[in-house]
């Protein structure tokens, strides 16, 4: 026969004691934290980047930092507007390093001058990049966008400066936007979050 425990002689609660404890040395036990609302995470936010010098070519270090960036799995897409003589076109174009998208022209040399005097078939061959462009940028599918020459592209009249603005007006806020070149218009300037101008040297 087991005779069960009177309630004087049940193990004391550690947590009672140590109540006690604190209320004998005049202190009292911290009150219990409230919970809190779950943090929310702040989406990244891209920037407009414009790179810009009196003469061509001379943005080297922007496709340098776009390859290390898709080597480092960020979704990279370099369009060069103007830049020919591979005949590529959004059929071919080149993917790199899984993630990085390289996109010329079909066109069989590079452009610099106006679209007028280039033929129909050029001038379309242009427009075929540019909205191969829009599409993925607007689809929110890239974290870099390099957009080299677009400048020059606009004010050669290949490409039309009222749809560019208001493409990259309404481009996602987590896309890096970055364009090189000459000849920036001013909505450009207007719309850069930061504008670095190489100057030649003498």
């Amino acid at each position: 026969m087991t005779a069960s425990l009177s309630s004087s002689h049940r193990p004391a609660d550690p947590r009672t004691a140590d109540h006690r404890a604190l209320e004998r040395a005049g202190l009292r036990p911290l009150p219990p934290v409230p919970p809190r609302a779950p943090l929310h995470l702040v989406a990244a936010e891209g920037q407009l980047q414009v790179h810009t010098a009196p003469y061509r070519g001379s943005f080297s270090n922007v496709l340098s930092q776009a390859l290390r960036a898709a080597g480092l799995g960020s979704r990279v897409l370099i369009v060069q507007f103007l830049k020919g003589g591979v005949d590529q076109g959004p059929e071919r174009r080149l993917t790199l390093c899984g993630r990085l998208g390289w996109l010329r022209p079909a066109v069989s040399t590079c452009l610099d001058g106006p679209a007028v005097d280039q033929g129909q078939a050029v001038q379309e061959a242009v427009e075929q990049v540019w909205q191969v462009c829009r599409r993925e940028l607007l689809a929110g599918e890239l974290d870099q966008l390099v957009l080299d020459e677009l400048g020059l592209a606009i004010a050669l009249g290949y490409l039309s400066e009222e749809e560019v603005r208001a493409t990259l007006e309404r481009r996602p806020g987590s896309v890096d936007v970055i364009v090189t070149g000459p000849s920036i218009p001013e909505f450009l300037m207007g719309l850069a979050d930061q504008v670095t101008e190489l100057r030649r040297g003498f």
